[in-house]
């Protein structure tokens, strides 16, 4: 096949763009872990533990950068998109990653699709919004989306940094200047939580802490990722978690019936700064779910151009525009999939497939160091994890207890039909396509 092939105004392309600097892609991983379930989180898991709630941060942060060490050298030992996806199927064979990749596709779908609706609700703080203006939203935001990353990777980059700046500036002065109103009284740490609640509760801060595994699906895209990624990933998570555990302390400082809030944050601006505070961190919620609206079309999008890219969907997946050189078949069609998705659902705050699905992806990455380690073909990584031996068995023991704690009827068969049908879907292609390129 030749390296570029004409449709129309476009061309299929073997590569992307190079366009997020270390300091993009890091916005990006912050993009992807920040959503809005920040905005909400305080309040339920002091509901559940208490002051204890700061040591449950504490610990998530721990439990997610075991993931975080699996990922940074892994990733880095990649120059292509895809993420997950590339890395199971070069560790497991094509079966495993087409399944790794189409169900980490339709967790990126259904998420987007989610917080879509989310923001429309959060919109209905400044105006009432009916069924019909309730549509003609959500098409202007997805549509809104779509464009951004329609015009380039640069641009896409841009809006980005600026919707990063956007949710973190209120959220840290929140953090800085409540400070100062933090009631040290507020902080009793009564008898020991029991194991389960503690337990439930890191259970429930690890959703608020995923999300960083979409960003290194754009490494085809990322200049110089063997160093980027490992410095990006490891600067979100640290910014992350100091930014979670301050406004906790925040919260529980400033709230005094902080366990019964429905709007933690907005509470505890109002009560450093009045309804002007409450204001502003609604604004801040706004960009906060747009921000992770953009970069997860980024990495859904992505996803099928390397899938496509390594012949395991549709070549025209692949195909790139003239001028951005970005997959424009990829990004309209995910972005009509997405619609059609929102129109048809509401928000969920915690979707159990995405839960049970980003699980077993982490452990397919995490079970694919070693492999890659003992490749000699396979290109050095930039970064080595430390004790990767206990870093990949810890990470592994976390994943069993996890995936021990989830629901046979809403997790455990949504995720064996979804990866049937990817199964078909892959046994289809194939054999129509007896030569994938």
């Amino acid at each position: 096949m030749d390296a570029v092939e004409r449709y129309g105004t476009f061309r299929m392309q073997h590569k992307l763009i190079r366009g997020l600097s270390r300091k993009d892609f890091t916005a990006v991983v912050i993009n992807t872990i920040i959503g809005a379930g920040v905005f909400g989180l305080p309040a339920a898991i002091y509901a559940k533990i208490g002051t204890y709630s700061l040591l449950a941060f504490v610990v998530c942060a721990v439990v997610i950068g075991l993931f975080v060490l699996c990922y940074a050298e892994v990733g880095g030992r990649f120059d292509k998109s895809g993420g997950p996806y590339l890395y199971a199927r070069e560790a497991f064979g094509p079966f495993a990653g087409f399944e790794v990749g189409w169900l980490y596709w339709i967790v990126r779908v259904t998420t987007i699709a989610a917080n879509t609706n989310l923001f429309v609700t959060y919109l209905g703080t400044f105006f009432p919004a009916s069924d019909a203006i309730r549509i003609l939203l959500v098409i202007m935001i997805i549509a809104f989306i779509m464009i951004i990353n329609l015009v380039g990777v640069r641009e896409s980059t841009a809006a980005t940094n600026i919707m990063t700046v956007g949710k973190l500036v209120p959220l840290v002065a929140v953090v800085l200047v409540g400070i100062f109103f933090v009631d040290r009284g507020a902080f009793q740490f009564g008898a020991v939580p029991a194991f389960n609640s503690f337990s439930e509760s890191v259970l429930l801060l690890i959703y608020a802490f995923v999300g960083f595994e979409s960003a290194v699906i754009v490494t085809g895209e990322t200049k110089d990722p063997q160093r980027t990624i490992p410095v990006g990933l490891f600067s979100a998570l640290a910014i992350v978690a100091i930014l979670y555990i301050g406004i906790q302390i925040v919260a529980i400082g400033t709230v005094p019936d902080l366990a019964s809030s429905q709007r933690p944050i907005a509470d505890a601006a109002a009560a450093i700064a009045g309804p002007i505070g409450a204001v502003a961190v609604t604004i801040g919620a706004l960009i906060s779910i747009l921000g992770n609206l953009n970069v997860g079309l980024l990495a859904a999008t992505r996803l099928l151009f390397a899938m496509s890219e390594q012949g395991d969907l549709p070549q025209r997946l692949r195909i790139t525009s003239e001028r951005s050189h970005i997959p424009s078949t990829s990004i309209a069609f995910t972005s009509i999939v997405v619609l059609i998705v929102t129109l048809n659902t509401s928000f969920i705050s915690a979707l159990a497939i995405s839960v049970v699905t980003r699980l077993i992806v982490y452990a397919t990455t995490c079970i694919a160091l070693p492999i890659f380690r003992r490749q000699e073909d396979r290109p050095k990584a930039g970064f080595r994890a430390p004790a990767a031996g206990l870093v990949v068995s810890l990470s592994l023991i976390v994943i069993i207890w996890l995936l021990s704690n989830a629901d046979l009827t809403k997790q455990v068969i949504p995720i064996a039909l979804a990866a049937l049908l990817g199964a078909v879907i892959f046994v289809t292609y194939r054999s129509v396509n007896v030569r994938p390129r």
